[in-house]
């Protein structure tokens, strides 16, 4: 029989064990290790049993086992401490206060919107990356004491739960989460009602949400819940599932974490006191409407929509995380068009400016299309790919929203992504200090523990996927022998779109047999990652690498795990010695499970991608060659890269593992872990990623954001539209260049093929007509640098020149200034006209720039020698 209603029943703690409710309502817990230790010996059983979950755990103990602990002096000792270290944790100063009174300008508060957060495994929140990452980014913001408010959803389905059917195919279940049971609460009304956001559906029909909480240290995470008595039967399902339903589902969803986080985040100040958010951070493209709703609070007080766009856009940041254009949400205009405007979201905003926010206007684009990260970039003044690499991909991905600039000019800068060592970090590591006094045999004793450890957690996982499979408990005595604490472990865990190449390992099924059989130096490989439902070649992927796992020969050597999430990988990363990841480059954003295994010294063997592109030494792993030249043939490029995998493995990567010196130890494998803790170590750490957030996107917004007032985003908004209506009249007319100095072999007149030496100066006189600006309304400038066989500029320099005289009778400008040879070599200039005011953030702001005709005359360029 099933019950006609659910609840739960709440303990109730003996008056010494109150603060034990603090602590386990505060997400804290799940990277602070005394505070779960002392969880943990509450109830040693129960706590296994709930899967680590303070929550669940109080819920479960026997309230004899609280009367006992009420009277256990050590226990209450250790309550105590707890408590008052969680009390000085909140409400100390931290890196951020210590920079506000130092007097760094920084803003009053952030919003943080993402479409998941993995914080914890009791809050089951996340599918992938992104989700961790934004968890992380609310760990670390806490422990710097940044005044963060996350914003997301809260999805009563979560993302699946995979289990494999016998001949190896992925299944999903979707378990329902109660929010009562989950390390959450309420969001209420001063009179205890639960606080209500509500938006404005087609048809007067109306969504409503509540919201829910989880504390995450000092930081607060708002969740919207659509699962609500007043909701009809499809509203209440938006919030269902994690990246489920169809197309309108999915906008629903979207609309309602911008428009509705907003407005959750509004009531939350309301009821708290919390200093409203200077800057709003968009985590992806999938929160985008939260400037839409800005803009619309802003023409509620009588401000026009493009002095709003103004406004919203001087305290906006935007994080693009994905280097492919599919990874992108498109919905339909008229999709789009149905919910905004006079029967729908935002009636003071016109549907067309909605709808211009999205439209892909650039070569290829698709017009009947709205692009969530071309609208993500139009509201954001401020934009950031995730890696080095990532943010010139990006560059190049999104210039169509730039016409006229390079790439390398596209306004996109890139903070390369990082991970929250307490969270991912093994205690064990933590424990031994600093790795650069510790002794070798203890370093390779704590890597051996904690590779038994991930063995013990393998054979526990696969027996219990093997009886959801289907298998009787008498066929599976082999698990007993499956992995070796001894032997060289390889980690490969992550999501299985096609990109990342699941199953390039087994591009040679018989070489990679010999490499797990080899009788002196084996390996053995640990396999997890999750296809996304709808993608059927994914879980063939999965499929494939399950059967091969699956074969007698082998099955002792590699395994797969299915249900990959974070309380497997918080056992997989410390356990692996080397970390694999092949995904085609340069597909791969960033990449951060690889940061996690590094800093429990577990050495990469990596693409050059994402993350791994930018630090990789070394000394810190090993670099899979790519055959970047046969991209074209994927096939090719697969066997090439897979042959080069195989042969690291053989040549480098084992016999660095297996190599024993005089001690006996592996001495050099031990210095690579060294290196790795001590200089790759600090790099990948989420604080440092918080931090140039904070002082190179959000101070600056803020900053920004303070400068506009409703008077000067008017001013601005005007200025704008002035320029964009007058600069078809800006043109470049005439360009000559004199030899200054040292000009030797003749770049007189700076006639096209002349030549010049190094460490000369040309000196440039140009012509400019600018109709009705004025010289403060542009910048011009020189741009100059090595020219490839087809005259393009690479590795530009830009050269500022200054008005000289004018206006003429023609209404036109002189601009003069000086251009330094300081490189060898084909080398070339130009000239351009670009708009110039104190409150763009970048020159490319309009995306205006005028450049010389083919008719202007002189400066085509010079040869240096």
């Amino acid at each position: 029989m099933k019950a006609i209603r659910r609840f739960t029943v709440r303990p109730v703690l003996p008056e010494p064990l109150q603060p034990l409710s603090d602590l386990a309502r505060n997400l804290r817990w799940s990277w602070h290790t005394e505070t779960r230790e002392l969880f943990e010996s509450a109830d040693p059983a129960g706590w296994r049993a709930t899967g680590r979950d303070p929550v669940r755990l109080l819920g479960a103990v026997s309230a004899a086992r609280l009367a006992e602990l009420a009277g256990d002096r050590p226990f209450l000792d250790r309550l105590t401490a707890a408590a008052a270290g969680l009390d000085t944790y909140l409400h100390g100063d931290h890196w951020y206060q210590e920079r506000v009174g130092q007097g760094a300008e920084l803003p009053a508060a952030i919003g943080y919107f993402s479409p998941e957060f993995g914080v914890t495994a009791a809050l089951p929140q996340y599918s992938g990356g992104l989700g961790i990452l934004a968890g992380d980014h609310l760990k670390a913001a806490s422990d710097l004491g940044v005044p963060l408010i996350g914003v997301g959803l809260l999805y009563r389905h979560g993302y699946f739960r995979q289990s494999l059917s016998r001949d190896g195919w992925q299944q999903e279940q979707y378990p329902l989460l109660d929010p009562n049971e989950l390390p959450v609460t309420l969001l209420r009304e001063p009179d205890g009602t639960p606080a209500r956001i509500a938006l404005t559906l087609p048809g007067r029909r109306s969504l409503r949400a509540c919201v829910w909480q989880a504390q995450v240290g000092r930081v607060p995470l708002l969740m919207l819940d659509s699962d609500v008595e007043e909701n009809g039967p499809a509203e209440r399902e938006v919030t269902d599932r994690l990246y489920g339903g169809g197309s309108e589902h999915r906008l629903l969803q979207e609309m309602l974490l911008g428009i509705g986080g907003v407005r959750a985040v509004r009531t939350y100040c309301r009821l708290t006191g919390h200093p409203a958010p200077e800057v709003f951070h968009t985590n992806e493209g999938h929160a985008g409407f939260l400037g839409l709703e800005r803009i619309g609070e802003l023409v509620a007080t009588g401000l026009g929509f493009e002095a709003s766009l103004e406004a919203v856009r001087a305290g906006t940041v935007f994080t693009t995380h994905t280097p492919v254009p599919a990874g992108i949400d498109r919905f339909d205009r008229e999709l789009v068009a149905r919910h905004f405007g006079d029967d729908g979201e935002l009636p003071g905003v016109p549907a067309e400016r909605v709808l211009g926010l999205g439209t892909e206007t650039y070569p290829g684009g698709e017009p009947n299309l709205f692009n969530m990260a071309a609208m993500g970039l139009r509201l954001a003044q401020r934009a950031n790919g995730v890696s080095t690499l990532h943010g010139a991909v990006s560059r190049q991905m999104f210039a169509g929203l730039w016409p006229g600039f390079d790439p390398s000019e596209v306004p996109i800068t890139s903070v390369t992504n990082g991970v929250h060592a307490p969270t991912w970090v093994a205690p064990e590591m933590a424990r031994l200090g600093d790795a650069e006094r510790v002794p070798d045999a203890d370093v390779w004793a704590v890597r051996r523990a904690l590779r038994e450890q991930l063995v013990a957690e393998v054979r526990t996982r696969l027996h219990a996927s093997w009886r959801q499979r289907g298998a009787e408990a008498a066929e599976l005595g082999w698990i007993d022998g499956v992995l070796d604490p001894d032997v060289l472990t390889i980690g490969f865990a992550r999501r299985v779109p096609s990109y990342k190449r699941l199953t390039l390992m087994l591009r040679d099924r018989e070489r990679l047999t010999d490499l797990l059989l080899h009788p002196e130096r084996p390996v053995q490989i640990v396999v997890a990652g999750k296809a996304h439902p709808a993608d059927d070649g994914g879980k063939r992927l999965v499929r494939e690498l399950v059967r091969f796992a699956d074969d007698p020969r082998v099955r002792h050597r590699i395994v797969f795990l299915p249900d990959y999430g974070m309380g497997m990988a918080q056992k997989l990363y410390p356990g692996c010695d080397v970390w694999l990841n092949n995904p085609l480059r340069p597909l791969e954003a960033c990449g951060t499970s690889g940061m996690k295994a590094a800093l429990n010294g577990c050495l990469n063997l990596s693409v050059l991608d994402g993350w791994w592109d930018e630090w990789f030494e070394p000394d810190f792993g090993w670099a899979i060659p790519t055959a970047d030249g046969s991209a074209a043939d994927e096939n090719r490029r697969d066997e090439l890269e897979a042959n080069a995998l195989y042969e690291l493995i053989e040549d480098r990567v084992a016999p660095r593992f297996y190599d024993r010196g005089g001690s006996g130890l592996p001495d050099r494998w031990i210095e690579m872990v060294r290196r790795t803790l001590v200089s790759l170590g600090p790099k990948v750490l989420a604080g440092r990623m918080v931090r140039e957030y904070v002082e190179r996107l959000y101070a600056p917004a803020a900053a920004a954001h303070r400068a506009l007032d409703a008077g000067t985003a008017s001013e601005l908004a005007a200025w704008k539209y002035r320029t964009r209506t007058l600069w078809p009249y800006v043109s470049v007319d005439h360009v000559e260049a004199v030899a200054a100095t040292g000009a030797g072999g003749g770049a007189g007149g700076g006639g096209a093929g002349g030549g010049a030496e190094l460490g000369s100066t040309l000196s440039l006189r140009v012509s400019v007509g600018l109709g009705e600006l004025r010289p403060e309304d542009v910048d011009v400038q020189a741009v100059a640098g090595r020219v490839g066989s087809d005259d393009t500029i690479v590795d530009a320099q830009t050269f500022p020149l200054k008005p000289a005289g004018g206006p003429d009778l023609d209404g036109r400008w002189v601009y003069e200034g000086p251009l330094a040879l300081d490189r060898t070599g084909p080398y070339g200039y130009t000239v351009r006209v670009l708009p110039a005011h104190p409150l763009l953030a970048t020159s490319a702001d309009l995306g205006l720039v005028t450049l010389p005709t083919e008719a202007t005359g002189e400066g085509a360029g010079v040869l240096m020698r």
